[in-house]
């Protein structure tokens, strides 16, 4: 028996990198998970295997984050095959690093569309089967907090409003009681984030202790946020970031 024996979350942006082993820590501590992917269709059956061959339970749902009727229809069938939801996490995101006198409107547009609009819309989505004692987790960037290179304008723009929209959720959703918090990851290992290379030696002499962190770094901060354990904390933005932001 986990701490979320019992719960259903939904994970967006669920298929690879943190978003992935966000949703194997939250089914390991017992959650019934249901998660989307945009294009990674063949990662998602992956995942959905490999959590039920540790006794757990995942569905995938394909939706695309910019696309605010299929966020409502990934709610819906989260809650048809679920029965429920408790835990909601906004990850999907994407990341343009363009310097800003070469960003596209394409590109400015989907950056809001999926980074603010794709949070917006989940959260507008889930409110009516959240209950008390529910949790929104936002997967925020601790570049809402520090840009330490060119090229990164308008991707801490959106996770400056992901900061700011956690603080007026807390606020607002306090009353009912559900928690609203958002974690900010800094440099983390990935597939598009690799701990190794030039760029990445010099993001590793900012960090304080000295390295890259581990997508499962922020996947127990997620698991602990949806648990009974937190039931105090809400409105804050958590760095996960090896002192990155100090």
């Amino acid at each position: 028996m986990g701490l979320l024996t019992g719960k259903r979350a939904l994970v967006t942006g669920g298929s690879r990198g943190i978003g992935a082993e966000i949703v194997r820590r939250l089914s390991a501590d017992g959650a019934a998970v249901a998660f989307t992917y945009s294009a990674s269709a063949v990662d998602a059956e992956k995942l959905v295997a490999a959590v039920a061959e540790s006794g757990g339970t995942a569905v995938a749902i394909q939706a695309d984050n910019a696309d605010p009727a299929q966020i409502t229809a990934a709610v819906e069938r989260t809650v048809a095959e679920l029965g429920g939801l408790d835990v909601l996490v906004n990850n999907a995101a994407v990341a343009y690093l363009t310097p800003i006198d070469e960003f596209t409107p394409e590109d400015f547009d989907r950056s809001v569309a999926v980074n603010i609009g794709g949070v917006y819309w989940a959260v507008r989505s889930a409110i009516g089967h959240l209950g008390e004692g529910a949790r929104i987790i936002n997967i925020g960037s601790v570049n809402a907090d520090r840009v330490s290179a060119g090229g990164q304008a308008v991707y801490a723009l959106t996770k400056g409003a992901v900061s700011s929209f956690t603080r007026g959720l807390a606020r607002e959703l306090g009353p009912r009681g559900i928690n609203v918090n958002n974690v900010q990851p800094g440099p983390i290992n990935t597939d598009m984030n690799p701990d190794e290379g030039e760029f990445a030696e010099g993001i590793k002499a900012h960090v304080a202790l000295g390295r890259y962190g581990r997508t499962s770094d922020v996947a127990a901060v997620v698991s602990f946020l949806s648990g009974p354990e937190s039931q105090y904390i809400t409105g804050a933005n958590l760095n996960v970031d090896g002192g990155f932001t100090v």
